[in-house]
């Protein structure tokens, strides 16, 4: 090889710019960190349904699960591939729309500090294209502070403006009495001050419904109490297509379901929770209806099936089919 070649192929690569003058080749600019936006989207009848990712919380595993052995507990864990010494809680919120109505299940863990892991549902919202400003009812499953706190935006203003909010008679009826703060767990005693500040802006906009009962056109309140009080899910229908917002009948699915009798630490009347939670889940598998949870691996959305482990009858969740089209 000549000297010359030789310095050919030593030399750096050159482009010829606009007007004939060579300029330096640049190395592809590196890939940003991060996720593509937190939302996705299927149908059920003539609703869009838009599921929102608003971030997750990390804590320790020892003491979530009240009424089970921690080695257990991290037994299952491992077989779903999960971490044993800590877990990892997303949130997902539910939208429902349908040609003039739009409803968000469940309010979000609103304004938090820029550096938290939760609190993107606004800007995810802003991604899928929903505006608050456009959403018409606030359906709230329950009144836990991870649920209710994005009903205040950073102003402490409402963050759905011309929305009206529909909460369970039962819910309300609780967390709004005073007596009752000495009768709650203590970990839940904080409640009692959180709902009435998130509530405040939607005074003369918050309507109370009772379980059992169709609470709009095609949505449906469930009664699903013992996580709290009045916890309670939605069934959203179309003609013969429909699903469920299971809100929190279980936390991760991927070790609830498996043992729908474990209590977790955040169960208000831990008994009645599992069998809640058994009857909801045993009547999802039966009926094989679509599902989204509030703290399911996102998109959050699928279906429950039976599933025996270790002699125990539990259940699984299976997730739908990831699709490009709406």
């Amino acid at each position: 090889m000549t000297i010359a070649r030789r310095i050919a192929l030593a030399a750096p690569a050159v482009i010829i710019a606009a007007g004939g003058l060579p300029a330096m080749a640049q190395a592809p600019a590196a890939a940003p960190l991060g996720q593509a936006p937190g939302f996705y989207r299927f149908k059920v009848g003539a609703w869009t349904i838009t599921t929102v990712h608003d971030g997750f919380f990390r804590r320790p595993l020892e003491g979530f699960v009240r009424n089970a052995p921690i080695a257990e507990v991290q037994g299952i864990l491992a077989e779903n591939f999960m971490a044993t010494d800590s877990l990892s809680v997303p949130f997902t919120i539910t939208f429902a729309q349908k040609d003039a109505t739009l409803v968000v299940f469940d309010a979000g863990n609103g304004v938090t500090p820029a550096a938290a892991t939760n609190g993107k549902m606004i800007a995810n919202m802003a991604a899928a294209g929903i505006d608050p400003a456009r959403v018409t009812h606030v359906i709230q499953s329950h009144f836990h502070g991870d649920h209710i706190n994005g009903l205040l935006n950073a102003a402490n203003a409402a963050a759905f403006p011309n929305a009206e909010v529909i909460v369970p008679a039962a819910e309300w009826a609780w967390w709004t009495e005073a007596a009752n703060e000495s009768r709650s767990p203590e970990g839940q005693r904080p409640q009692f001050a959180n709902v009435p500040r998130r509530f405040a802006p939607y005074q003369g906009k918050i309507r109370q419904v009772a379980a059992g009962v169709e609470v709009l056109p095609g949505i449906t309140s469930i009664a699903a109490y013992g996580h709290t009080p009045g916890h309670t899910l939605y069934r959203i229908a179309d003609g013969n297509a429909q699903m469920v917002f299971v809100a929190d009948i279980t936390n991760r699915p991927e070790f609830m379901m498996r043992r729908p009798e474990w209590q977790i630490i955040f169960d208000f009347d831990g008994d009645m929770a599992a069998a809640t939670r058994r009857r909801v889940l045993d009547m999802l598998a039966t009926d094989r209806i679509r599902v989204t949870g509030y703290h399911f691996p996102f998109p959050a959305n699928g279906y429950v099936a039976r599933h025996v482990s270790g002699g125990v009858q539990g259940f699984i969740f299976v997730p739908g089919d990831w699709s490009s089209a709406v």
